[in-house]
């Protein structure tokens, strides 16, 4: 009896158990659906249910690459920002337009305004920047002359910058203030190609006529930006020693200091260096100030304790990118003269250079001294300039009894190329010949 009653109790509670686990059926949904979806994903896998949306081959789940590919156009956004820069902006069938900033600091204000007569054209643009070592009145003045002018009002091209930077010599607030004026052109007008940065001890050996005739039939893609490989007793002296521009932080103007402490070479970017004074394509300036790569900015935060930033920091921008490599152009479009050996600073131009400057068949010349006789003597040779501007085929007034045929203006697009055209020219012959540029970067 008592083996009975414990089978009759097993059954009894073998049923009540059975009975709650097939009538609580709720745990069969989440468990079909998780069933199903495991199916699918193990066909996709297993048969290639899906395709790439972009009607490529598949791309393997269990590969993954941080190398950037032959093609990566349509994965990263580098490609897009590329076409972006890259686009033109205008038709090149069009004649360049320039962008010119022309600095200067205290006791400049006039020089700038010679040279700024002296290269002045309706289709170029320019930018004065008088540092804050010149005192608040001939900063004003130099406002005044440029509002007052009626040219530069009706034509808009020349701008005075209000904000003065502290410009420390061969230290990185010249490149600071370069940058600034390169990111003012760009927000206010679209329509230039090249930007030449000139000081007031600049001062040209061309007509703009000559020039803009030149560089229409040449590539906008050639950045003229003299440069070498840094080496030897300039690597030890600049490259080493850690810089510091006191025009960073202060407010009164200061020689560069340098630390006790010495850095080493660096190894993911290699060193340029070369000539302050630049001819560069917008492209490339568009890269330096809001570039697709972090290189442009890298580099300038390296060149910020660099000794002469202002010799390097385009100059190791351009040679370390590919995309620009092959459009430097070895040569500052300048004619210098140096002490043998080379002092700290070049020699002032005076009458004795004039032959050697004609020859040389550089479009602009420094540096010299102020309101020297040789500038007379280029104005009147050279730039055939009697009044405010070198006269070129937009002057379409009469120069009768002293006018200034400047004051009615014509087609800006038409030129009037003299000698300095054909010397010119010979000189960018030479410059883009096949064994000059072997030299580029290298």
């Amino acid at each position: 009896m008592s083996i009975r009653k414990a089978l009759v109790s097993m059954r009894k509670n073998g049923n009540s158990h059975s009975g709650r686990l097939f009538g609580d059926r709720r745990w069969l949904i989440p468990f079909f659906t998780s069933f199903l979806v495991f199916l699918i994903l193990f066909s996709s896998a297993t048969f290639g249910i899906f395709t790439s949306t972009y009607g490529g081959e598949q791309v393997p789940f269990d590969i993954v690459s941080y190398k950037r590919p032959e093609n990566s156009n349509g994965y990263f956004v580098e490609s897009d920002l590329k076409k972006w820069f890259n686009r033109s902006r205008y038709s090149e069938l069009e004649p360049p337009r320039l962008a010119y900033l022309i600095s200067g600091t205290k006791g400049d204000s006039q020089r700038m305004m010679r040279t700024l007569q002296a290269v002045y054209h309706p289709r170029n643009q320019y930018i004065l920047h008088l540092d804050l070592e010149a005192p608040p009145r001939e900063r004003l003045m130099l406002g005044v002359y440029v509002k007052s002018d009626s040219t530069f009002q009706e034509v808009g091209n020349v701008r005075v910058m209000a904000q003065s930077n502290l410009v420390t010599y061969k230290g990185p607030t010249m490149i600071a203030c370069t940058l600034q004026a390169i990111a003012i052109m760009l927000r206010e007008s679209l329509e230039w190609d090249w930007f030449i940065n000139l000081s007031a001890s600049d001062y040209p050996l061309v007509t703009q006529d000559d020039l803009l005739h030149v560089f229409t039939n040449l590539s906008r893609n050639l950045n003229f930006i003299e440069h070498t490989r840094l080496t030897g007793w300039k690597m030890n002296s600049r490259a080493k020693p850690i810089a510091i521009d006191p025009g960073l932080y202060l407010s009164k103007k200061s020689d560069l200091s340098l630390t006790t402490q010495r850095r080493s070479l660096p190894t993911s970017f290699k060193l340029f260096t070369g000539s302050a004074w630049i001819m560069l394509t917008r492209s490339f300036l568009e890269y330096c100030i809001m570039g697709w790569e972090n290189l442009p900015r890298t580099i300038l935060m390296y060149y910020t304790n660099f000794v002469s930033s202002p010799e390097g920091y385009f100059h190791t921008v351009i040679c370390n990118t590919e995309e620009f490599q092959d459009t430097a152009i070895g040569h500052d479009l300048h004619y210098i003269a140096w002490d043998n050996p080379p002092r700290q600073h070049p020699i002032s131009l005076t009458m004795k250079h004039f032959d050697k400057m004609v020859k040389s068949n550089a479009p602009f010349a420094r540096k010299f001294a102020r309101d020297d006789p040789v500038l007379d003597k280029i104005d009147k040779e050279i730039l055939n300039r009697t009044s405010r501007f070198a006269p070129g085929a937009w002057c379409i007034g009469s120069s009768g009894n002293g006018s200034d045929p400047c004051s009615m203006r014509g087609n800006y697009s038409l030129f009037r190329p003299g000698p300095g055209a054909e010397r010119l020219q010979e000189l960018l012959q030479s410059l883009l010949s096949e064994d000059f540029r072997k030299k580029q970067c290298s």
